[in-house]
């Protein structure tokens, strides 16, 4: 169940850098949902939840600017893989994952999820609503962030269920968008 909590949580690095990281630092240090090994018991010192909380609301209010949203997003294509790379290895470390593939799966997973939200999905709202979507979908975003960040720790098996569905309407998504250029064509 660990590697569906970690695929689960980069999963949620990937719209969000800091909200897994804050709810894996959470949960560990008050609950015993998540153990972490040394050294990503760090997460649970009070010193890095303080920087969690500031760099996530800095990320949060960052993303509902315009124009500040699009630099952010830039930023973040460093930040949210190695996010990513961080949980997953921090989540796998109990599933006795070597940490360099735990690590190289989150960068991938993460960077996977902040490419698809970066290149297709935001820029496809900011030209169909002249901008007016960006907040709405920041939002939204944020929500699914947190609560899949949730899931994922309490319950891993909906994570692999989510992440099947996700992947299938993607696939099918892109199938239908490449026959619809072709009949353009």
């Amino acid at each position: 169940m660990d590697i569906f909590t970690a695929f689960g949580l980069s999963v949620s690095a990937g719209l969000n850098a800091y909200i897994p990281l804050l709810v894996v630092s959470l949960v560990a240090k008050y609950t015993d949902f998540i153990t972490l090994r040394s050294p990503w018991d760090t997460l649970t010192s009070w010193w890095v939840i303080g920087v969690l909380i500031v760099l996530s609301l800095i990320e949060f209010f960052a993303d509902k600017v315009p124009a500040v949203n699009h630099i952010n997003d830039v930023l973040q294509t460093f930040v949210r893989p190695a996010a990513g790379a961080i949980v997953f290895a921090a989540s796998a470390s109990v599933a006795e994952v070597h940490p360099v593939l735990a690590m190289v799966a989150g960068i991938l997973i993460a960077g996977t999820v902040h490419t698809a939200k970066s290149v297709a999905v935001r820029p496809a709202v900011t030209a169909t609503t002249a901008g007016a979507g960006n907040v709405p979908v920041s939002i939204l975003e944020d929500i699914i962030s947190t609560v899949l960040s949730i899931f994922a720790i309490l319950i891993p098996v909906l994570i692999a269920a989510i992440i099947i569905l996700v992947t299938a309407f993607i696939i099918w998504w892109l199938w239908r968008r490449a026959n619809r250029q072709k009949l353009v064509q």
